[in-house]
């Protein structure tokens, strides 16, 4: 099982950097959120998640708010790889009228349960839909990815002090913590530590993991012991997988050459057969 979630952890990443070659030069994705969170994404939607790409409005599906918004083609080729819409929408990316924005839209997308934008935002959204849950006497769980760096957004710790108080033990954060943002580093622009203490004193449990193990990743999402929201930080690498753009922080945002592009997907195949 793990090593057929790593070959499909290489091939997300592979469809991640087809998806923002083919969408053309004067459309900019950001690579190096999309492929920090590759690894989450591959466990999340190919064995944690109870979801049917057949009805995506199903009521009583799991539940997954990329907070990151940015990061969409991960969770785009994702949903392509899962049958939620055909892989030809992934090269239509960013495009008017596309069924795949810049930023996850749930009118538009088969699959979205949230639509994102502004950072700050998800956690508030997943916590409303956890309570919605046990209000409803429903099992399902919410799955919120987050960047490390809307950590410094007040809006968040309002939603994790409202998540602590109602002890939501369906609500999973997921911090992707690349220690990158748009713009400079998490530290030298404002710094979050100490993280995990900070979560555990608005009462909830915390874990920290290798964002790239996808045994680790796997252990921390399928647990049943949580009795309060649950905050997994995950100490990533933004870009991972392609050499020339791991903690590379001019790749946040970037349209991607066809040298590159081609260089990209041979390292990644090499990886295949290690």
């Amino acid at each position: 099982m793990l090593n057929e979630l790593k070959q499909t952890s290489i091939e997300m990443r592979v469809n991640i950097l087809e998806c923002l070659y083919k969408i053309g030069s004067d459309y900019k994705g950001h690579p190096g959120p999309a492929l920090s969170i590759a690894d989450i994404v591959t466990c999340l939607y190919f064995k944690i998640l109870n979801i049917d790409p057949k009805t995506p409005k199903w009521p009583d599906r799991d539940r997954v708010v990329l907070s990151k918004g940015h990061a969409c083609p991960a969770i785009y080729v994702a949903l392509a790889m899962k049958g939620y819409f055909d892989k030809s929408h992934l090269y239509t990316f960013r495009h008017i009228d596309s069924i795949l924005q810049g930023h996850p839209d749930m009118r538009k997308t088969p699959g979205i349960d949230m639509t994102a934008g502004s950072l700050g935002n998800g956690l508030g959204a997943g916590t409303g839909i956890a309570l919605a849950g046990k209000l409803d006497n429903k099992n399902y769980k919410t799955f919120v990815i987050l960047g490390d760096g809307e950590m410094q957004e007040g809006l968040v710790w309002e939603s994790a002090m409202t998540a602590g108080h109602y002890k939501l033990d369906n609500l999973i954060a997921i911090i992707d913590r690349n220690r990158w943002q748009s713009c400079d580093s998490v530290v030298c622009t404002i710094d979050i530590d100490p993280l995990a203490e900070k979560l555990k004193a608005f009462n909830w449990d915390v874990i920290e993991i290798d964002g790239h193990d996808i045994g680790q990743i796997l252990e921390s999402l399928s647990t049943k012991l949580y009795k309060k929201p649950l905050a997994i930080i995950a100490n990533t690498i933004k870009g991972k997988g392609i050499s020339f753009m791991e903690e590379n922080n001019s790749w946040h945002q970037s349209s991607i050459t066809k040298e590159q592009f081609e260089l990209g997907v041979l390292e990644l195949r090499k990886k295949e057969h290690i």
